[in-house]
């Protein structure tokens, strides 16, 4: 469809534009789901999502900035720290295996804690990737919270971190859930 000249690509979006009108009047959401596809859908939401989501800069001395909305987000150096965590990892992380990023948390909480003891900075990295602790789930509620406090329930939910679960195949029988933990943010929105 590259080769398709500007009319017939907008020719082709009028068609689809009212079979989804037929579809949707006839009630048959179901059939419109199964042409579309989950994957294209999730592509959609995020494309009409972009007009609405601000960019996320990060400034030098770490204040985060939703320049777009003219408004900072506020938080503690630990929880800027687990941010940048999951900034840093789009593929998301499983927290049961947070213990495999102590080292970066470390880096990260170090550069936003400017003047905290390093054994403090150790010992708030090791709560949190602690699995037998609840440190980790606190920080992102709280992480939540400030920033459902500045916008809307959907437009949050690209910048707070969430649940994504993974369905993996392992053989011909054993099943396996990855249940990761995610900003869903697109990446190119924040600046650094």
């Amino acid at each position: 469809m590259n080769n398709e000249s500007p009319n017939t690509v907008e020719k082709i979006a009028e068609q689809v534009a009212t079979l989804v009108k037929q579809l949707h009047a006839a009630g048959r959401k179901d059939l419109l789901l199964k042409a579309i596809g989950a994957p294209l859908l999730e592509e959609l939401r995020i494309e009409a999502a972009k007009a609405k989501l601000s960019r996320l800069i990060i400034t030098e001395d770490y204040r985060f900035i939703l320049a777009d909305y003219q408004k900072e987000i506020e938080l503690q150096p630990v929880h800027k720290a687990v941010y940048l965590l999951f900034l840093a990892h789009p593929e998301g992380i499983e927290f049961k295996r947070l213990a495999d990023y102590r080292d970066e948390l470390i880096k990260y909480y170090t550069a936003t804690a400017k003047g905290l003891d390093r054994d403090k900075i150790i010992e708030g990295v090791d709560h949190l990737v602690n699995p037998l602790d609840n440190a980790i789930n606190e920080k992102c509620s709280r992480i939540k919270k400030t920033i459902l406090s500045m916008m809307d329930e959907y437009t949050a939910s690209y910048y707070i971190i969430s649940s994504h679960t993974q369905k993996h195949f392992e053989g011909s029988n054993r099943i396996w859930y990855e249940r990761l933990k995610i900003i869903t943010l697109p990446r190119e929105l924040v600046v650094l």
